[in-house]
């Protein structure tokens, strides 16, 4: 290997290093916003909402060597599958940041209002999977674990059965106009949750296209294809 292929190398690993450092950063993110919303707490939610400039840094960063990586090296075969993963992983990974900040919000905008405990019951358990899932997914990615990625999407089915029941419990809080307008406002937690679980499946499908070489939805249930480069 020549020494201007094993620069590249080199930086790859540090590239991956740092997306992973984000992936944390965004869990942690989403960890915080899940507590503001079940103690009510505007102090955590105000911390998320300033973590995010941290996140958006890191995602420009990251963008930044991509490009130049990119442009220096013209990398293919597994190198230039390893660079898509990390640019789709690094656009999910920013977007999962992002839901953090819109969960913390509403926290923050449903402060002093009635709450139900049935619905946060169902959020908690909604986020009781998904982080899990997030974790996951920056296993798979870190050890290229095919089985850890193909378990992404069995652990997202519950996530959106639980996001699809969300109405009946916002429904019974009818009588009330300031537990609706609270309850309200937990269906876009609802979504939010939901879509955290659709990014982590996002990069668990990343990391199968690396190992396989073949992109495939994972909902659309198509046996991977393994191809040699």
């Amino acid at each position: 290997m020549t020494r201007f292929r094993t620069q590249f190398h080199t930086e790859l690993e540090a590239l991956e290093t740092t997306l992973v450092e984000m992936a944390k950063l965004a869990t942690s993110q989403i960890e915080k916003a899940m507590v503001s919303i079940a103690n009510a707490d505007t102090q955590i939610a105000e911390a998320v909402i300033a973590g995010d400039g941290e996140i958006d840094r890191i995602y420009l960063e990251i963008e930044r060597r991509w490009t130049e990586l990119m442009a220096l090296q013209t990398p293919v075969a597994t190198d230039l599958r390893r660079m898509t993963l990390m640019l789709q992983t690094n656009h999910s990974v920013e977007r999962i940041g992002d839901q953090a900040v819109n969960i913390a919000k509403i926290a923050r905008a449903t402060h002093g209002l009635p709450r139900s405990d049935t619905i946060l019951r169902h959020l908690q358990e909604m986020g009781d999977i998904v982080i899990p899932m997030l974790n996951v997914a920056i296993e798979a990615l870190v050890k290229r674990d095919l089985e850890l990625a193909f378990r992404l999407p069995v652990m997202d089915d519950p996530v959106d059965r639980l996001d699809r029941n969300m109405h009946k419990a916002v429904v019974a809080c009818g009588p009330d106009p300031e537990l609706l307008e609270w309850a309200v406002h937990m269906i876009i937690v609802s979504r939010a949750l939901e879509r955290v679980g659709d990014r982590a499946v996002d990069i668990g499908e990343q990391v199968a296209f690396l190992q396989t070489g073949e992109f495939q939805e994972f909902s659309d249930g198509t046996p991977i294809v393994f191809h040699a480069d």
